[in-house]
């Protein structure tokens, strides 16, 4: 069965939103683009589609390998078209997450993460080196499991597609939506650095698995997202963001001692180092909570000091 590519066919609706907050940009505060930035964005999104047409083979023939050993012939019944939506929603969300977790995926998606305005043209950014960093293996169990190679992808575009509006802070919380969707409110925590805001909010089209597996974290008036990345970049040189973090993980596997440091380079969280000299985001999510717990506990100790209408 033959089924669309949903980002094929939504490019050029894309372009025409893309416009449309920048013209709205013009006349509100609550949207921002800087010319530079946004045109590195578009860049990135077309060298993405490049990208794909030059090593996407390698994921389709991945998928089509494994499908052939398949525990079950699951078809394309109404029953799998729903189930497959959730799995592969599931799937995304540990792709997702684990491309946070580990630095050898996070050389691929922390590209996504590099410009610090949040806008439509920022879900455009996106990376050059997605097919030969493995990412796909995160798929490959629907395959095995019997699902056709074309419904997964089908599938998996439709989510691209649903998180590119999701991308603005011209939107304000849904209401009821909220708690089963992932929404502009959701994904603007995800893309803070705020230490409240680190790893959270992994999910694709649904909410519901960062709520589940406990990485939700709700949106805060009081704590405005600042969006970028630890230690920003300050360039809008498409190779530079391309490829920065795959060049740094190289120079430190090559300056590490011992094959124990030099895997934790690769496949420790991003910032791990043999003696902690660096952040990551669990240590700085930490640091910031024990501040927190340390001015609460302040705040609620007795006072002990004497009434003034007693001295």
């Amino acid at each position: 069965m033959n089924l669309p590519d949903p980002v094929t066919w939504a490019i050029p609706l894309f372009g025409v939103l893309v416009i449309a907050e920048m013209i709205r940009a013009r006349q509100s505060k609550d949207v921002t683009y800087e010319a530079k930035d946004a045109a590195a964005s578009l860049t990135m999104g077309f060298g993405n589609t490049v990208a794909k047409l030059l090593t996407g083979g390698m994921a389709v023939a991945a998928t089509t390998f494994v499908y052939q050993y398949r525990l079950f012939d699951i078809g394309y019944a109404a029953w799998a078209l729903v189930a497959c939506f959730f799995l592969e929603d599931l799937c995304y969300y540990w792709f997702h997450r684990i491309s946070h977790e580990r630095r050898w995926f996070w050389a691929s998606h922390v590209v996504h993460h590099t410009s610090q305005h949040y806008n439509l043209s920022t879900a455009l950014r996106q990376t050059w080196t997605g097919t030969i960093g493995f990412t796909f293996v995160f798929w490959l169990p629907m395959a095995w499991i019997g699902f056709p190679p074309p419904m997964i992808a089908f599938f998996s575009g439709l989510s691209l597609v649903y998180q590119f509006w999701i991308h603005t802070e011209a939107i304000d919380r849904l209401g009821p939506l909220e708690w089963v969707l992932n929404t502009p409110s959701h994904h603007r925590v995800h893309h803070a650095t705020n230490p409240r805001y680190l790893d959270a909010n992994y999910a694709g089209v649904l909410i519901i698995w960062d709520r589940l597996f406990g990485t939700f974290v709700g949106e805060d008036k009081a704590d405005k997202p600042v969006y970028g990345v630890v230690s920003n970049l300050h360039t809008f040189n498409p190779l530079r963001i391309a490829f920065h973090e795959w060049v740094g993980m190289a120079r430190d596997v090559w300056t590490a001692r011992g094959w124990r440091n030099r895997l934790g380079f690769v496949f420790g969280p991003p910032g791990w180092t043999p003696d902690g000299s660096r952040p990551t985001s669990a240590s700085i999510k930490a640091k910031w909570q024990a501040k927190q717990a340390a001015g609460s506990a302040a705040d609620s100790k007795p006072c002990t000091s004497t009434p003034d209408h007693l001295v």
